[in-house]
């Protein structure tokens, strides 16, 4: 298993200089898949943590942070979101919570590993929680830039549930110009999008800023917005992006009714006053964001550790 050594540790490697230990009581599932390694384990800290590559991508305590912040500001910005496309989201979690909005019709979630959905549908119930078998899902196995080149269909939201940009990763063109492109010309007029974005601390901030950056040459409007996730020992960056809709306009109020009217479920994290503090940048992080000069290509990608 990448990153388990001998002594029952998680190795999580959050960058070249800091290197994070969780102790393991458990190994649930350890294998490899045509894309990328996958262990599923039961760390002493934060429960039940789906890991690929290495790396902790989901952890059983925390995941809802990362999930809600993902996924609701783009949905509740939208005015009436029915048709939904999802990159990536092995686990179903980002389903979960495109479901718990009424008004959407269809949700279209892309994985290219089929495994690893395979394997999060059978072990890790709570986290998807019967999202994958929702009549109004549809999956796909398959490479999301792919599916988009070769389908018409235009969508409401999109968002981009991905791992990281690894060299040699099975993501790192999904975080481009040239993809980004393609992500505007398959949302509607009205419609906005989201990210994933790497972290945003004092040490680790290259990438986030190079996405905004990037975005900002695709998009009039991009809305870079950060949360704390335990697990990531970080802040972590997320950002949307739209031709006319701006989630840093809302108020908490406003956040609140749409929330009460459109969700069939209660939330954990997300809520009004969390998305006011959600697009709250502090003042060092806003300095890098307006002295980035680089943009991400095909021909000049950027990679994480």
């Amino acid at each position: 298993m990448e990153g388990l050594d001998k002594n029952k540790w998680l190795r999580d490697r959050v960058s070249p200089d800091l290197i994070q230990f969780h102790s393991l009581r458990k190994v649930i599932y350890s294998g490899q898949t045509k894309f990328q390694s996958i262990d599923i384990v039961e760390t002493g800290s934060f429960g039940v943590c789906l890991v690929l590559d290495g790396k902790i991508q989901s952890s059983e305590k925390d995941e809802f942070i990362y999930h809600e912040t993902l996924v609701h500001p783009p949905l509740i910005t939208h005015p009436n979101p029915r048709n939904v496309f999802v990159a990536g989201g092995g686990e179903g979690a980002t389903l979960r919570e495109v479901l718990a909005h009424k008004s959407v019709e269809t949700a279209v979630m892309v994985d290219i590993d089929q495994e690893v959905v395979d394997i999060c549908r059978q072990l890790l119930p709570s986290f998807h929680q019967n999202s994958f078998n929702d009549p109004r899902a549809q999956l796909h196995f398959t490479e999301a830039r792919e599916y988009l080149e070769e389908s018409k269909e235009q969508f409401d939201t999109i968002i981009l549930d991905l791992v990281e940009p690894m060299e040699g990763g099975p993501a790192y063109l999904l975080y481009t110009r040239e993809f980004y492109q393609l992500i505007k010309g398959r949302l509607k007029p009205d419609g906005i999008m989201s990210v994933q974005a790497g972290p945003t601390s004092l040490i680790n901030w290259q990438t986030f800023t190079a996405i905004v950056n990037t975005l900002k040459t695709i998009f009039p409007i991009v809305c870079p917005y950060q949360a704390y996730v335990p697990a990531f020992v970080d802040s972590w960056g997320f950002v949307c992006a739209s031709n006319s809709l701006n989630p840093s306009k809302l108020s908490a109020k406003e956040i609140e009714q749409r929330l009460a009217i459109r969700l069939s479920k209660k939330l954990k994290f997300y809520d009004g006053l969390t998305h006011q503090a959600l697009f709250t940048l502090p003042k060092h992080l806003r300095h890098q964001l307006a002295i980035t000069k680089r943009i991400i290509t095909d021909q000049k990608p950027i990679f994480t550790y």
